[in-house]
């Protein structure tokens, strides 16, 4: 018995010392779900002018990992966060659009009252980033990034003819609604492009760590995030009004090129525009040394 009350009474340590950690992990609150609030995790180091970083989907903000030692080095406070629906943030079942978004953000940089900010945005970043600027300005923003963009109009129509057909989406939504880790199988493999880098940009382990973060997201956000890919941005790009740089593989399979980046220069004034050769969707892994000079150069520092 006593040995039962002392497995007991370590079991309650260990859970109340896993409750204090959790309470002492930094999050900022953008918003509530019936009883609950919705909450942003958020990691910031360093100092100097602050660089934000928004992760792609269906990572978190760890997935800056070769991205965020250059940015200290660089004498930057570095500051990442995880998207609700992804990471340790909420996972609530409210909020996945792009306005949202870009409200989350804008709590995030208000509760740490950053100015002179250079916003980063990766694949489904570069709409936070995006829409932030068409709607809240740059009052606190120096500059911005969009790597791998999502900008300016994903979805075919009869005005936007470069487009993908609605049909792709659709595909996507049911292979996620009939089993959501053949897609992220399906997902990753074109993320990395693996039958080209498999081995040599990219480790089984690497896609493996992907794997496990994407299936300890939201269920829900999973499939909601799909539907925002079709956000319409070409109001928003001639907004911006600080430098933006844009840098995005020529062998991009999950946002062609064509599509994206290419036409974003037709509609930013200041705007910089490097093609990646052979790179696939997540260069910030597979070409960090090319995303991280081009990235040293925007913030002044090389």
């Amino acid at each position: 018995m006593a040995v039962v009350g002392w497995l007991k009474h370590r079991a309650s340590c260990l859970a109340g010392i896993a409750h204090n950690q959790e309470k002492t992990m930094p999050y900022v609150t953008v918003g509530e779900e019936n009883s609950a609030p919705i909450e942003l995790y958020y990691e910031d180091h360093g100092s100097g002018q602050p660089v934000v970083l928004i992760h792609g989907y269906p990572l978190d903000g760890h997935s800056w990992e070769k991205q965020v030692p250059v940015m200290l080095d660089a004498g930057k406070r570095v500051i990442t966060y995880d998207r609700r629906g992804f990471g340790h943030s909420s996972q609530p079942s409210t909020g996945y659009d792009y306005d949202t978004f870009a409200a989350d953000l804008k709590a995030l940089i208000d509760t740490l009252d950053l100015r002179h900010i250079v916003l980063v945005g990766f694949s489904m970043g570069t709409g936070e980033v995006t829409r932030y600027l068409g709607t809240y300005g740059s009052d606190r923003v120096a500059k911005a990034a969009l790597l791998g963009p999502i900008p300016p109009f994903l979805l075919q129509t009869d005005d936007n003819p470069q487009g993908v057909l609605q049909s792709v989406f659709d595909g996507f939504q049911k292979t996620i609604t009939n089993d959501r880790y053949a897609w992220f199988k399906f997902f990753f493999d074109n993320f990395y492009n693996v039958d080209t880098f498999h081995g040599t940009r990219t480790s089984e382990q690497a896609w493996n760590a992907s794997f496990q973060v994407a299936a300890g997201s939201s269920s829900y956000a999973t499939l909601a995030c799909v539907s925002t890919w079709l956000t319409d941005f070409r109001a928003d790009l001639p907004k911006i009004d600080v430098p933006l740089l844009v840098v995005q593989g020529t062998e991009d399979r999950i946002l062609p090129i064509d599509a994206t980046g290419r036409r974003i220069p037709g509609l930013v004034k200041d705007v910089e525009l490097i093609e990646i050769e052979g790179g696939p969707h997540n260069i910030t892994w597979t070409h960090p040394d090319e995303v991280n000079q081009a990235l040293t150069k925007l913030l002044g520092y090389c």
